[in-house]
Parts: structure tokens; C-alpha cells; sequence
């Protein structure tokens, strides 16, 4: 194995109940004060601290998880008024929201990143997501299905990247002699006109600081990866198993390049839960204790929602028969859940616990040094180019990672110590964007 030059890129996926399912209920878990500002300021300003890349804020736009008891994925911090209000409270890290491209218009999107960008000077991404629930908040009968939403994307993405090449480079001149603050002829109309939008241009805000914002997505299925190697600069993604992950981002750099793009322009983040402890010991105390905060009741429930199966009148310590999955499974993490149950034999309360642990992610169980030698391993073996790290539990499960892992892949020099420039796009050491736009 071949040490890499390069450092590891790091963001963090912010949910301040905890990564973990049910760690709230642990006592100084700060749960009364989701949903508001200063707790998951502190906690972004703590990611800061460390000099992670990014802070990632996902999104729900149904209260389905709150209504299941589920509160550790909810919509209590709606991405772009959280990032505006993180954009005046930090300084340096990057900031990155999740907005759907089935429940918004890509004028609206385009200007909403831009304002983040601008606020935070050039510091803002989107992660882009389909979704595949929630209609029923926005006056569609049924969801449309994934070949549609996936379409709609793949324009709604050709738009919004014209949107944001509309202003040319240096085309605000601030030429009080001439009465001239933009030269008009360097905004451009991108005068689209497709199957699902229509929309003239140029954009009414200037050109991101950053060439263009950051573009993050995280779809595994044949679609999303066709969406994500055309025009993602991250790509998150759920890979427990280091040879399967190694494989992953072969084929995936593999299909960027297809496309032209240079693949080491393209990074690939899977997530990760490290639970941690000054001794592999208590590392694995707190894990067992986490676990048993864990309501098995409404873990039964969430499982049957997340994979769309029926786990009725099966005991908890008996494994789920093989007819009792769907034929076709809702996400590429369902076929991971699959494996798991089939392959490696789990029982259904194993299973509870793995899902309240990663969701599908890989999750790590030690001390600090312990869990950086792991990420330096799948980092150097070319699993991956960093990770999208998960707390397993807030306060106290950012504040290991931030006080106690991070230091760790510092010392051994993998993680900057330092930032080293101020955008987004410069902390994840990604060039200059090629124009969406064409001149002609």
C-alpha cells in the first residue's frame, strides 16, 4: 500500500440529535434545543475549529421520521435559512445543503445557493436529492417515478449550472467614471427551453467568489450515478465494506472519465460513525450502551418504512425470512440491509442496532488513534478520498471526533492543521469548474 500525497478530504453530516438512533435520550444530549440556532452553531463552529472541509445538512420534507419517534433525520433545520444563519457565524468552513430537484425550480434554487455563497464568500454547495417521498405536501397525488425524477434532474442540473456561468468572469467593473458597475454584455440569456423548464436568464446575482458553488450528491442507483459522474464535484455514498468500496470508486472514477471530466476532480466521501473512547474498552461500553437506548419497537417500524417491508410477527431474535423482501428494493442502501440479513445471518435486533448505528454506513468502534489508522487505511488502499464523518451522538460524539480522531490524522499528516485558502473549492482542492454555458 502506497502512501497518497494528497490529504484526506473531511466533511461532517450535522444532525444535532446524533448520528446514532435514540442517542438524545443520553443525558446532556442538548435535545431540547433542536431545531434552533446557537446548539448546532456551536457545533458547526466546533467542525471549524477542527478545520473540517464542510458541515452537511440533509433534509426531510415530510414530518414521516418525527411521526415514527424517529428524530435523528427530520426537517427541524430547513438548509438554506440554517446555512444563511451559519454563514454570518463562521469564518471558514464550507457549507452544504440538501434541496430537492423535484420539489423546487432551479431559478429559485440557483439564486438561494448563490445567496449563501455570496454571504459566506464563496463557501456554499448543494447537495442535490430526487426524493422519493413527500408529494403530498406539494399537491401531487403520487410521487412520480424515479426515471422521471431523474430526468427532471438532469435538466433541472443543465439549468441551474447555466444559471450560475451567466455572469462572465470580471463582468462587475464598478466603473464610476462611466456610470457603468457591470458591463451588460458579459451577462448572458441561457434561454432554455425543455421538457420540464423554460427559463430565460442570465441570473440577477453575480459570479460565486468560487467560480461556481459545490456540487454534492449522493444517488447509487444507475441513475444517480449517470446524474452525479456529469456534474458532482462529492459524491456521498454508503460503502460498510472496504473491498466493495475500493470497487465502487474504481467504477465510479472510471464513468467520470468516460465523461471527459478528470477524475481526480470528482471525491468520493462514504460515511462513517466512529464511537469512540480513550480505550477500546470503554469504546465499546458507550457502544453498548447506545445501543441500548435503542427502542426496538420503533426501530421494527422505521426498518419497514426505510425498505418498504412487512417484519410483523417476526421475533426480534430470529432472522427475517428471505420472502419477506420486496422484489425491488426503494434505495441501494435496502441492498445493503439485504446482505446483511441474508448473507451474513443477522438476526432482526442485530439488525435494529447496525441501521440505529450507520444506516447503511460503516460505523467504527475504538479509540481515536485506532479509527485513524482505519481511515488511512481505506484512504491510502483508494476506498475512498476522505469521508463524510457522522457523530454518533451531540455533544460529546463531535467534540471526540473534532478534539481527539481529527488530531489524530493530523499528527500522522493526512488532515491539514490549517486552512488554507477560503473557498469551499479550494479546502476540497478542486480546480476552477469548466463553463456549463457556451459563448457563441
Amino acid at each position: 500500500m502506497e502512501r497518497r500525497s494528497e490529504k484526506m478530504n473531511i466533511t461532517t453530516f450535522m444532525l444535532p440529535a446524533g448520528y446514532h438512533k435514540d442517542s438524545w435520550r443520553l443525558e446532556g444530549s442538548r435535545a431540547e434545543e433542536l431545531g434552533f440556532l446557537d446548539f448546532v452553531a456551536e457545533l458547526t463552529l466546533l467542525a471549524e475549529e477542527a478545520k473540517l472541509d464542510a458541515v452537511f445538512f440533509g433534509d426531510i420534507v415530510t414530518a414521516d421520521t418525527i411521526l415514527r419517534n424517529d428524530v435523528k433525520m427530520n426537517g427541524l433545520y430547513e438548509p438554506i435559512t440554517v446555512l444563511s444563519a451559519l454563514a454570518a457565524r463562521t469564518s471558514r468552513i464550507g457549507l452544504i445543503g440538501t434541496v430537492s430537484t423535484t420539489f423546487s425550480e432551479p431559478y429559485n434554487l440557483a439564486r438561494q445557493i448563490m445567496g449563501i455563497d455570496h454571504m459566506s464568500g464563496g463557501r456554499a454547495g448543494w447537495n442535490i436529492v430526487t426524493s422519493s417521498r413527500g408529494n403530498q405536501n406539494f399537491g401531487l397525488e403520487e410521487m412520480p417515478d424515479p426515471e422521471d425524477r431523474y430526468r427532471r434532474a438532469q435538466e433541472y442540473l443543465r439549468v441551474v449550472t447555466q444559471l450560475w456561468d451567466s455572469w462572465d468572469e470580471g463582468a462587475v467593473v464598478t466603473d464610476r467614471a462611466r456610470g457603468v458597475w457591470a458591463e451588460t454584455e458579459r451577462l448572458h440569456r441561457i434561454d432554455h427551453h425543455g421538457e420540464f423548464f423554460d427559463v430565460q436568464g442570465p441570473l440577477n446575482m453575480r459570479r460565486s467568489l468560487q467560480g461556481r458553488p459545490i456540487i454534492v450528491q449522493a444517488g447509487s442507483s444507475g441513475p444517480g450515478i449517470d446524474l452525479g459522474s456529469s456534474y458532482a464535484d462529492c459524491i456521498y455514498t454508503a460503502q460498510p465494506d472496504k473491498q466493495r468500496a475500493q470497487e465502487y470508486y474504481a467504477d465510479y472514477k472510471r464513468v467520470v472519465a468516460g465523461k471527459g471530466r478528470n477524475p481526480a476532480q470528482v471525491k468520493i466521501l462514504p460515511g462513517l460513525v466512529p464511537i469512540l473512547g480513550d480505550t477500546e474498552r470503554e469504546a465499546h461500553e458507550l457502544a453498548d450502551h447506545l445501543a441500548s437506548l435503542v427502542n426496538l419497537e420503533f426501530g421494527i417500524s422505521q426498518l419497514e418504512a426505510s425498505h418498504r417491508m412487512d417484519l410483523s410477527g417476526i421475533d426480534v431474535d430470529d432472522r427475517i425470512p428471505v420472502d419477506r423482501f420486496p422484489e425491488r428494493f426503494p434505495t441501494s442502501r435496502s441492498a445493503i440491509f439485504k446482505r446483511r440479513a441474508l448473507e451474513d445471518g443477522l438476526t432482526l435486533r442485530e439488525l435494529i442496532i447496525e441501521d440505529a448505528r450507520g444506516t447503511g454506513h460503516g460505523f467504527f468502534i475504538g479509540t481515536a488513534a485506532q479509527a485513524a489508522e482505519y481511515m488511512i487505511d481505506w484512504f491510502d488502499d483508494r476506498a475512498c478520498d476522505g469521508f463524510n464523518v457522522n457523530a454518533p451522538f451531540m455533544p460529546g460524539g463531535m467534540e471526540a471526533m473534532c478534539r481527539g480522531l481529527i488530531p489524530e490524522l493530523q499528527e500522522r499528516g493526512y488532515f491539514r492543521e490549517d486552512y488554507a485558502g477560503s473557498t469551499l473549492r479550494e479546502h476540497l482542492g478542486l480546480d476552477a469548474p469548466a463553463r456549463a454555458l457556451k459563448r457563441g
